[in-house]
């Protein structure tokens, strides 16, 4: 597991900045980076974006994409990375957008699923998980499998 510590001393390390984009966690990553001395360094800042106006109107989540995969997809994933990348301004940005249950869950995008983005300069990424757990448990998941795309990124 990839420690708030380690992405700190990692970016430091390699003059890297970072941000996020958090929709399912809440601030959560973003919260872990920061509790790390000298996080402000690297860490410049997250976006939580909980809401589709936010995703659309801060992250510039286009309504086409939030029409025809939904909040909840690989594409905003993507598209929400790069425009917190953009928008922040960093070399690197993660973003995370899923269901943390208990309800909301439907036979195509159960409770647990979880899509990731990630935007640098060598390109995007995108991953699809599905955590099992209660919803703290999945929150928890999410954090730290974000922290892992965030170390992969800067190497």
């Amino acid at each position: 597991m990839v420690t708030p510590k380690q992405i700190v001393e990692l970016y430091s390390a390699r003059s890297l900045t970072c941000a996020t984009a958090e929709s399912c966690t809440g601030g959560g990553i973003g919260a872990l980076i920061t509790s790390v001395s000298g996080a402000s360094e690297v860490f410049k800042g997250g976006i939580i974006s909980y809401a589709n106006e936010v995703k659309r109107e801060v992250l510039g989540v286009s309504q086409e994409i939030l029409d025809a995969f939904g909040a909840v997809s690989s594409e905003c994933a993507k598209a929400m990375a790069v425009g917190a990348r953009k928008v922040i301004g960093v070399d690197v940005a993660v973003a995370v957008t899923g269901i943390a249950g208990p309800g909301g869950g439907t036979k195509e995008k159960p409770v647990g699923l979880v899509y990731f983005g990630v935007s640098s300069s060598k390109g995007e990424k995108t991953a699809r998980k599905v955590f099992s757990g209660t919803r703290e448990e999945i929150r928890i998941a999410t954090q730290e499998y974000a922290l892992a795309l965030l170390a992969e990124a800067a190497i």
